[in-house]
């Protein structure tokens, strides 16, 4: 007998890498052990030296496929076995090593939006017409309000029966808008688990017919963006409220502010514009329970006076490794 190996990783398209699959059939007790593909056909490579190795870091049940079936993240490899260029896991892994000690937390949440292949416009739009203005969408129950609601359980199950820390799902703001939310775990974990999450939900999404979308902006006007709202803490954050200001202190540190946004995702400008619930992506500031500032300080962290912050400014589009390696970097660094 034999099982499939489903091994995934993250491609090097510009300017959104997104996740590649491929299966490979094993004999049963056989471990899934290195691999390779066509670096030139992801961007990864040139036609002349096109190997890319495939390295398996974290599997876990194929919830699609079922039986001894699995899903198997990899990073890609250079063929001396150092880390490609594109291969941001990498930088998650070091942050966690480096800062191991003050044991950092995240949780993730994903926004995304629901396509309708046939008019390229989010489900719930009319072909020729805009629906009624937000408001009634987020959190909604009903089939004027909510659209594509059996994926998003389908999804749900799927990540469930992964093993994956997913820990809610809820509608968006604008219409065919849902997230999912991962966490809260390690730097790398969170990562490792977003883009499988990615990849089940886009594999699903065949299925129904629907493309998912997750670009910042996905309609112009008067429409919430797509964010992925990243919320972080360490040991010493979860035990007093100092370390919680001087994380956000930190973040908003000379220089730091420029460079998170460089990693969290294209299209910045088009979704923090300071309006639908965000900060000018030119301007910085946090407050306590304040969607509108750049890091989000929840209601009851300051009421307990320990916790984490939400860091409102990634895109939905964003790599997760890139985004928990920087918070790490910055904030641990800063609380040392």
């Amino acid at each position: 007998m034999a099982y499939r190996a489903e091994y995934l990783w993250i491609d090097g398209v510009a300017p959104t890498p997104e996740i590649r699959s491929k299966t490979k059939i094993l004999p049963d007790g056989e471990s899934p052990g290195v691999w390779g593909y066509d670096g030139s056909s992801t961007n990864q490579a040139t036609g002349d030296n096109s190997d890319v190795v495939l390295n398996p870091v974290f599997s876990c049940p194929d919830p699609i496929r079922g039986g001894a079936n699995i899903l198997v993240m990899c990073e890609a490899l250079l063929t001396d076995m150092t880390p490609h260029p594109t291969n941001t896991r990498a930088l998650a892994v070091e942050a966690l090593a480096t800062y191991a000690d003050q044991e950092p937390i995240f949780g993730l949440e994903q926004e995304y939006t629901l396509i309708n292949p046939a008019t390229g416009w989010p489900a719930g739009f009319p072909p020729n017409g805009f629906p009624a203005p937000q408001g009634p969408y987020y959190c909604g129950v009903g089939a004027l309000k909510i659209h594509g609601r059996d994926l998003i359980e389908e999804h749900t199950s799927a990540c469930i029966e992964a093993g994956l820390a997913i820990s809610g799902t809820n509608a968006e703001v604008m219409p065919g808008q849902w997230e999912f939310q991962i966490g809260p775990v390690d730097t790398v974990t969170v990562g490792d688990h977003l883009w499988i999450a990615r990849y089940l939900l886009y594999r699903l999404a065949e299925n129904h017919g629907v493309e998912v979308s997750i670009k910042p902006k996905p309609m112009p006007g008067d429409w919430n963006g797509a964010g992925m709202h990243t919320n972080f803490s360490t040991k010493a954050m979860r035990e007093s409220y100092e370390p919680i200001i001087a994380a956000c202190e930190a973040m908003g540190a000379l220089g730091k502010p420029e460079e998170h946004l460089t990693g969290y995702g294209v299209g910045i400008e088009d979704r923090l514009t300071g309006a639908h619930e965000t900060q000018r992506f030119d301007e910085f500031s946090y407050g306590v329970s304040d969607r509108g500032a750049s890091i989000r300080i929840p209601w009851q962290v300051a009421k307990d006076g320990k916790g984490y912050i939400e860091d409102r400014r990634p895109n939905a589009n964003a790599d997760p490794y890139v985004v928990s390696a920087l918070v790490t970097e910055t904030v641990c660094s800063a609380l040392i």
